[in-house]
Parts: structure tokens; sequence; C-alpha cells
């Protein structure tokens, strides 16, 4: 009965540890000395990957698209209870709710369910996004991460190549705290040492966490920027950046990690071996370019009639 009992009690944790795997939950790694990311590939054949993220986007090399809008289930619905989870390497935010959170359309295929949100960010305000922009980063920035319904599981998904869906924001420092991640912040100070968790009841609905203008966005393929790395992830990173203050993103770093302080938690940017970076700018911009493009043509329409 004893050894019955010790068999399920290792189950249970393999198949909690693989239900995790995609917050850092059950991975031995750190950001400095030989935990760090140049000796992840040691331990995880994933991080040495063609695919790996994050990247730098250059800008006047990605591939213009207009893809579908996408379509956000629920993001406005009230969220009965939201788990802070420090586990070592980052602040991981889980919902309690009765519909879930689906994301789809755009560049995805199906309907992807919202799992979790973590965050990235440095030790000053030069630094702490994973993808940056032009070689520019930015001092925090957020992965809601969603799998794809029909796999059944994110366990199940993180084996396929499209099988993860990361809608990341970028933040920008503001004059002004950001009222809507006050309760976020509040608490953090209750989750400073790994392995903690402390609940917010009556959170934010998520539409009021991210960008406000999600039609103009990069997609590319890429991986999970922990291990094990798997390539499984379509990201799409918003333009459009969320502002939160100086003082906001400090208490991020005064988290303990792992391995001590967790005062920044960025991969440095991956090779991209050839992969295409598509940028959909949406049909509201799209419909505002040729408004613009007209009233041009009309002015010089009239310039022209005036003349002769």
């Amino acid at each position: 009965m004893k050894c019955f009992i010790t068999v399920i009690i290792i189950f249970l944790t393999h198949i909690l540890c693989f239900i995790f795997i995609i917050s850092g939950f059950c991975q031995d790694f750190g950001y400095e000395g030989q935990e760090g990311p140049v000796h992840w590939g040691e331990k995880y054949e994933h991080c040495v990957g063609k695919h790996q993220s994050p990247i730098n986007i250059l800008v006047h090399n990605v591939h213009m698209v207009h893809l579908t809008p996408m379509i956000f289930k629920n993001f406005h619905l009230p969220i009965d209870e939201a788990i802070l989870t420090n586990n070592g390497h980052t602040v991981v935010v889980t919902f309690q709710m009765q519909h879930p959170l689906i994301v789809s359309g755009g560049p995805l295929i199906g309907d992807y369910e919202f799992t979790q949100l973590h965050f990235h960010w440095g030790a000053n305000n030069g630094e702490g996004s994973e993808n940056t922009i032009n070689n520019s980063s930015y001092p925090l920035e957020a992965h809601a991460v969603f799998y794809q319904k029909a796999y059944g599981s994110p366990q199940e998904a993180v084996d396929h190549p499209d099988g993860l869906a990361v809608l990341s924001f970028l933040y920008q420092v503001s004059d002004r705290n950001n009222e809507n991640y006050g309760r976020i912040v509040n608490v953090l100070p209750n989750v400073k040492e790994p392995n903690t968790n402390a609940t917010i009841y009556n959170f934010p609905e998520l539409q009021k966490l991210i960008v406000k203008d999600t039609s103009v966005y990069y997609v590319y393929g890429g991986s999970l920027t922990t291990p094990p790395c798997n390539e499984a992830v379509t990201w799409i990173e918003f333009t459009d950046t969320v502002p939160i203050a100086p003082n906001q993103i400090d208490i991020f770093r005064q988290l303990n990690g792992e391995y001590g302080k967790l005062n920044h938690n960025f991969r440095p940017v991956q090779p991209l071996h050839g992969r295409i970076i598509r940028m959909n700018r949406g049909l509201d911009h799209i419909s505002i370019a040729m408004q613009h493009s007209y009233s041009w043509c009309t002015i010089i329409i009239n310039m022209f009639i005036l003349k002769f």
C-alpha cells in the first residue's frame, strides 16, 4: 500500500510539473552564472533550437499583412479571483472566473484559451523586455499565454508548433501610476519570497490591463522564453504600449528568486535563422490611411482646378 501511494505521489508531481511547464515551475534555471541563459541548452535541448524567442524586431524588415480582426472573448468580464505566485523566476497570475478567456482570429487558427499571465523586467528602466524593437528595450513586458483548445490541455499543446499563443505587451514609463495595475502592485510584497502566493478578489477585467489598440502587431513563430524552450508559440507583439510609473516597476524589482534578488529576468534576444516577421496594421488603420490619401488627392485636384 505504501509503495502504491508513493507511485501515485510521484505521478501527480510529474503531472503538476508538466502543467506548470510554461510558467517555469519545476524547471531549474536562472538568469546569471552557471544557471543563466548561456547554459540552458546544456540541460534543455530545445533551448538551442532554430526558432527561439525572444527576438529583436527590425521594423524595416517586416512583411506587411492585413489579417482578419482578432477576437477577444470575455476580456470584458469581471474576474472573481486572481492568484499571484512568485515561482522563483517571475510573477505568474492565474484567474478564477466563470467564463474562460478566449482569443481567436488574426494569425490564429481556432480558439486559444487563457492559461496564465507573467512578467519580465530589468534592473533599470533601460532594460527588461524580452522582445526588442529596433534594438530598443522596454522596462517591463507581460506575456499572456493561451493554448490551442483543440489539443485539450496546455501540457499537450506545448508539444505542437501551433500549440500556444502569447500576447505580448510592452510597458512605457509614465509620470503617473497606472491605477489598473494597482491591485497587482500592492500585493507584490506579499509574494516577495519564491514559492509564495496571494489571492486578489474582484480583480479588474483583463481588457483594462492590456493595450488599447490591438489592431497593430508583429507576428512570428517562436518558443517559450524559459526552459524547456519548446518551439510551440505564435508570438503576437503589440505596437501599442501600456503606461506604468517607475515606482510601480520598482516593486517588481524587490522580489526574491531562486538565486537571490529577482531584479532582472529576461532572456537575451535569439537569432532569427531566416524567420519572417509579419506586421498587421488592421482595417481601421488602413481606412484612416485611405482617408488621408483621399484628402491629399482632393487638395491637389482643387489646387490644379484653381490654377487653371
